[in-house]
């Protein structure tokens, strides 16, 4: 009887300790669990709580930096350049947060700003603030009063606005040359600079007698009649509201 005691208690110390040495191998994962940043719990902190009243507006390098407070937490939202009225009722997409970020327009550190794609429209305040694109898109094509009318560049590379926009297909990825009036431009939008051109030619009805141009330096003066080389690309998307059916890229200004 004795002898068997013995052995039960033996047992039983063999399971205590292996039990003791068992319990902090599966309590690992999840300590360590807790220690590894959450990248979801941290998207939807950022996300779905982008709404609030406008309390602080300014526009700066082709964005607009919007101070909403909510709850009586503020939150810097920068968005593609739009118009927006303190006091108004917004809610924005879903974005990217810089921390430390700095402005050299605004000569301004952010301690925190979320780069959202756009606006969303308010459930019940019928806000259309979501149709709002980003300048440059085809919903910022500039429409003119005045007749224009530019000549074509010559040379073997050379078309014009519509033709660009109806042979794109073909022309994709080509190097191209056109010559038209500078209608519009945004700077320093997405490291680009984002120039309007019109000569005349193309549908204003389908939007296709206003091409896009970016440049990285080179830029021009709306007015300025130009001579631009650069790449053609259709169907184009950036996102954040920069889609295009026809676009010229990495273009300089030919002097």
């Amino acid at each position: 009887m004795k002898r068997l005691f013995s052995l039960l208690a033996a047992g039983f110390l063999t399971l205590s300790v292996s039990g003791a040495i068992a319990a902090p191998e599966n309590e690992k994962p999840a300590a360590a669990q807790q220690q590894v940043p959450s990248v979801e719990r941290t998207a939807e902190t950022v996300g779905p709580s982008l709404s609030g009243k406008v309390v602080e507006t300014m526009n700066a390098g082709g964005y607009t930096y919007v101070l909403i407070e909510k709850n009586g937490k503020k939150t810097w939202i920068a968005v593609p350049e739009m118009e927006v009225s303190v006091g108004q009722q917004m809610a924005f997409q879903p974005g990217q947060e810089m921390k430390n970020f700095t402005s050299k327009t605004l000569n301004r550190t952010f301690k925190s700003v979320i780069f959202s794609g756009g606006p969303v429209p308010q459930k019940g305040t019928g806000d259309k603030t979501a149709s709002v694109k980003a300048p440059g898109s085809k919903a910022a094509v500039v429409v003119s009063n005045e007749k224009i009318s530019v000549e074509k560049a010559a040379g073997p590379d050379a078309y014009t606005v519509g033709e660009i926009y109806a042979k794109r297909a073909s022309l994709e990825k080509k190097t191209v040359v056109v010559k038209g009036k500078v209608v519009k431009v945004s700077k320093g939008i997405m490291g680009k600079n984002w120039i309007h051109i019109q000569d005349g030619t193309g549908d204003s009805s389908k939007g296709t007698h206003d091409l896009v141009v970016t440049t990285v330096a080179d830029t021009a003066a709306v007015g300025d009649t130009v001579t631009v080389k650069g790449i053609v690309y259709k169907d184009k998307d950036f996102g954040a509201g920069y889609k295009y059916d026809a676009i010229m890229e990495e273009a300089t200004i030919q002097h």
